[in-house]
């Protein structure tokens, strides 16, 4: 080791202590953002796993001045849950995959005030703690949304307006793309609270989905490389959680479905070899000639990316979604202990 190379590892060390002794001396602790559907609704979560309940989801309603919410009821059983955990938070996530009418409403100055002004309007009517953002994504028509080359101005404008709407007191924050694109992080950044990155979905097999650190079965973006890309565009680590995703994507060949929960991975492991790739840090299936079919996440490493969020000094982490755990939460009991939420 050279000695340019120890004083780098020395600074990385002492820059992760301070790190530490300033979430002791204020006394703040790691926080767990879960996502939790409208669609999922026999299942009730349970609120010491987590700090922070984002309730999918609420969108911009069809006339582009209002805000309409899935399954109110169920978003009032998510807050009734502080009587249970009297610190978690519940923020309404509005949009979502295929959720449009932002572009026109963030285009036009009335639209949009008049939309941030009902999202105050919901965060009261509903006791909630704040709203999260998840347009996916300005300017993009990937989700088959509208879109305009205005979008990404037109969005910093929509978070001022509904900071401005809900106040210094209540939650902001937003769902952002793991490569940092579509959004102007510095300008927005005096408005939000923290930014939750969706570090998943990043590609099929042959590789992985969710890789922490790049390997040669990486295609796309390395949680490591998702953290790196924000930081560098604006947004301060400690205004970033790590994106968990409770589900894996498969071949599409028999039994293993693109889009498979963690729960049912167990039941799909049969004729297959688990593997683990010691460089991107995440298991996988693999078939008789070694080639990944199954890429997901268990509990060792959702584990290590706890510690890796830790390590860089980010907010926390967060996961999509409740649901699709196993019946023993074994990821989210994992995440729980992992971040000192228990």
């Amino acid at each position: 080791m050279t000695p340019f190379t120890t004083m780098k590892r020395i600074v990385s060390i002492l820059a992760a202590a301070m790190v530490l002794l300033t979430a002791c001396a204020t006394g703040k602790s790691d926080i767990v953002v879960a996502y939790v559907t409208s669609y999922t609704s026999d299942i009730v979560p349970d609120p010491t796993v987590m700090t922070h309940i984002n309730y999918a989801f609420g969108h911009v309603a069809s006339g582009f001045d209002s805000v309409r919410v899935d399954k109110p009821q169920r978003l009032r059983l998510m807050t009734s849950l502080k009587k249970q955990n009297p610190d978690l938070k519940v923020l309404l996530s509005i949009g979502g995959w295929g959720s449009g009418n932002f572009s026109e409403m963030a285009a036009d100055a009335k639209l949009r005030e008049s939309f941030a002004a009902d999202c105050r309007r919901v965060v009261d009517e509903y006791g909630l703690d704040g709203i999260d953002i998840d347009w996916e994504y300005p300017s993009s028509d990937a989700a088959g949304i509208s879109c305009s080359p205005a979008d990404i101005d037109n969005y910093t404008l929509l978070m001022r307006d509904i900071r401005k709407s809900i106040g210094n007191d209540k939650l902001l924050t937003l769902a952002s793309i793991a490569s940092a694109e579509f959004i102007d992080f510095k300008a927005i950044e005096p408005y939000v609270d923290f930014v939750n990155i969706m570090v998943y979905d990043l590609a099929r097999p042959p590789y992985h989905h969710a890789s922490l650190l790049r390997s040669d079965k990486t295609k796309g973006v390395s949680c490591e490389e998702a953290i790196d890309m924000h930081i560098k565009n604006g947004m301060p680590a400690n205004k970033l959680t790590l994106g968990l995703p409770f589900y894996g994507h498969g071949n599409s060949t028999p039994g293993l479905d693109d889009f498979i929960f963690y729960s049912d991975i167990e039941k799909v492991k049969g004729g297959y070899k688990t593997m683990r790739d010691e460089t991107a840090r995440v298991p996988y299936l693999a078939d008789g000639e070694g080639r990944l079919v199954l890429t997901y996440d268990d509990a060792q490493s959702i584990a290590e990316k706890c510690r890796y969020a830790k390590e860089r000094g980010l907010k926390g982490v967060m996961y999509w979604e409740y649901a699709t755990d196993d019946d023993k939460g074994t990821l989210r009991e994992t995440v729980a202990k992992e971040m000192s939420v228990k």
